[in-house]
């Protein structure tokens, strides 16, 4: 078994300052180019189905993301079986929206797209949940399953990255536990309060919540907005259309480098071998 408590304690997802941004803005209109910017609609990756999808796939960088609401028909038309019996009072709350400049170190289009989508609006079984984030955010259910698996062991109770400071509201150090110190990661994915402070409580009370802001950024990140990730210390240069690198920049708050890199092999690893299907990973 693996431990209860957050397994992954470094700057997870920590945009740069906004100065950074200001910097990179030139550069922000090439990197979209292409992603969603043509004045005509792109067409709908789902528009042929006839019944509800086995299998939620990663949806490239433009596509027209279905809807949640869409997205909740389409899984409870397949229901999956409970398996993380820790979660039931988070999986029966909805989330909250969020402000209005919620992505404001990426580039525009980010709050302009991405951030009234945000709302957390769905309850179901811990499985459910995953698939239904994958499907609003367009990203393979797979790999959300599996990252959800190495930041939390799919348990929304999960409390992680402890330190001094940066406590949310009604949460001081050593509130939870340990003198001190104050859990600044909250939730199945691990949301760092921080860096996005209008979906608190939300992500600490909704297991929804908790995954639909996850894959708001990193959708965010694979579509090209967050364009500051060249501003910052990195490997490579940051594009879209990445599901990996923005995967790891989960992790790290940063594009690829160590950190990002042994983040993104455990994800693989998870994924390589379905944990969330092994008897072990089973808490009924």
């Amino acid at each position: 078994m693996r431990p209860s408590q957050g397994r992954c304690t470094t700057a997870r997802h920590a945009p740069a300052q906004r100065a950074a941004v200001a910097v990179a803005l030139g550069l922000a209109m090439a990197v979209t180019a292409g992603c969603g910017s043509s004045t005509s609609s792109p067409p709908d990756p789902y528009a042929h189905l006839t019944k509800p999808p086995t299998y939620f796939r990663t949806l490239p960088p433009g596509t027209t993301l279905p809807s949640g609401a869409r997205c909740a028909r389409w899984v409870r038309a397949r229901p999956i079986a409970e398996n993380k019996g820790v979660n039931a009072p988070y999986n029966q709350t909805k989330g909250q929206h969020v402000s209005s400049d919620f992505l404001a170190s990426d580039a525009p289009q980010a709050d302009q797209t991405i951030t009234p989508r945000i709302d957390g609006d769905f309850t179901g079984t811990t499985a459910e949940i995953l698939r239904w984030a994958a499907c609003k955010w367009g990203i393979s259910q797979d790999i959300v399953f599996a990252q959800a698996a190495v930041e939390s062991w799919w348990r929304q109770t999960t409390l992680g990255d402890w330190e001094t400071s940066g406590c949310p509201p009604g949460h001081p150090p050593g509130h939870d536990g340990r003198p001190g110190l104050c859990p600044q990661s909250w939730g199945i994915l691990q949301n760092r309060y921080p860096f996005y402070q209008s979906s608190w409580p939300a992500i600490a009370t909704s297991t929804a919540m908790s995954a639909d802001t996850a894959y708001a950024i990193w959708r965010s990140c694979y579509e090209g907005y967050q364009t500051w990730l060249n501003t910052v210390p990195h490997v490579g240069t940051y594009a879209a259309g990445n599901v990996w690198g923005c995967v790891g920049r989960w992790k790290a708050g940063r594009w690829f480098g160590p950190v990002a890199e042994q983040y993104i092999a455990r994800v693989k690893h998870d994924l390589r071998i379905r944990v969330w299907a092994q008897p072990y990973f089973q808490e009924p």
